[in-house]
C-alpha cells in the first residue's frame, strides 16, 4: 500500500487543520489506520488510531482537540485538529496498521506559530 497524506501548513495557535491519508488500495485491508507525528529532535508519537472494527483512540495529550475519521469507499483517513498549540508542531504521518508492522506515509508538515 501507498500512503498519500496532505493538508499540513502553518497556522497561528487556536486554528484548525484537517489532515487527510488517501490510501492506494483499501483500507478495509488493515487492522487500523492511524496517525502518528514528529517533533524535531523528538522520537516519534502516536496520536490517533481508526480500527477497522469501528472503534477510535486519540492521545490523551491532543483529546479533546483532535478526532480521527474514516471513508472506507474512499479508501481515506482524516485527522481534524483543532485548538492547535505550538507543541503540536511536527510531521505527522499516516500509517497502515498490519498485525507485525506498520506501513508509513511520506509525512506532512504542521507548524503552529504563536
Amino acid at each position: 500500500v501507498q500512503l498519500q497524506a496532505c493538508g499540513g501548513g502553518w497556522v497561528q495557535v487556536g486554528e484548525s487543520l484537517r489532515l487527510s491519508c488517501e490510501a492506494s488500495e483499501s483500507i478495509l485491508n488493515f487492522p487500523g489506520m492511524g496517525w502518528y507525528r514528529q517533533a524535531p529532535g523528538l522520537p516519534r508519537e502516536w496520536v490517533a488510531t481508526t480500527l477497522r472494527a469501528g472503534a477510535s483512540n486519540v492521545a490523551d495529550s491532543v483529546k479533546d482537540r483532535f478526532d480521527i475519521s474514516r471513508d472506507n469507499a474512499k479508501n481515506m483517513v482524516y485527522l481534524q485538529m483543532n485548538s492547535l498549540r505550538p507543541e503540536d508542531t511536527a510531521v505527522y504521518y499516516c500509517t497502515a496498521m498490519k498485525r507485525t508492522s506498520n506501513v508509513w506515509g511520506q509525512g506532512t508538515l504542521v507548524t503552529v506559530s504563536s
